[in-house]
């Protein structure tokens, strides 16, 4: 029996189809770390929050580790940098939000299974699953916004502020996984 137990921390944990491995939890701790600094950071008052780097950080691990990895480190790192910044109403909608952003961005990259299948970066998957990726985010907002403000007009005002942070993440996200593509040497351009 321990040596089963053994096994199966060796080679990972694998329970009714859910696979990770060690390396995949210690990926996932390092993205998830990222993601929570990247979102404290750099902090820039919108309505109903506040705009920031973490979605960038969400996308690159969503690009180059799949929609498991990227679903732990967005959802857990984005939901902590909320409670250690004083928007802990906010944890829980972005808890949700944050962990569909990279099963999208998967489900578009081409990379649900496998990270070898995945397209490359400046491609029409790499930016369409990017832009898909941060329109649902701007909407999950939104709509939370409403619920939280108790009006729509309320929620809505975030959607300038948060399209413009879409911007900006797109931009570092493209510019950082380019580069990441080049130094891993997976020839992604």
């Amino acid at each position: 029996m321990e040596a089963q137990q053994t096994q199966l921390v060796q080679q990972g944990i694998k329970k009714e189809g859910f696979h990770i491995t060690v390396t995949q939890m210690c990926i996932t701790a390092v993205f998830m770390a990222l993601t929570c600094v990247a979102t404290m950071v750099v902090q820039i008052p919108i309505p109903l929050g506040y705009a920031h780097l973490g979605d960038s950080v969400i996308l690159i691990c969503a690009f180059f580790f799949g929609p498991v990895v990227g679903a732990l480190a967005g959802g857990i790192g984005s939901a902590m940098a909320d409670i250690l910044t004083g928007f802990a109403v906010w944890a829980v909608p972005t808890l949700i939000i944050k962990t569909i952003m990279p099963i999208i961005a998967c489900a578009i990259f081409g990379n649900m299974k496998s990270k070898f299948d995945r397209c490359k970066v400046i491609s029409v998957k790499g930016i369409v699953g990017a832009v898909v990726t941060l329109l649902f985010m701007t909407l999950g907002y939104v709509v939370f916004g409403a619920i939280i403000a108790g009006s729509f007009a309320a929620g809505l005002a975030s959607a300038p502020g948060l399209l413009l942070k879409s911007v900006v993440n797109m931009v570092v996200y493209l510019f950082v996984a380019t580069g990441m593509s080049k130094i891993l040497g997976r020839n992604n351009n």
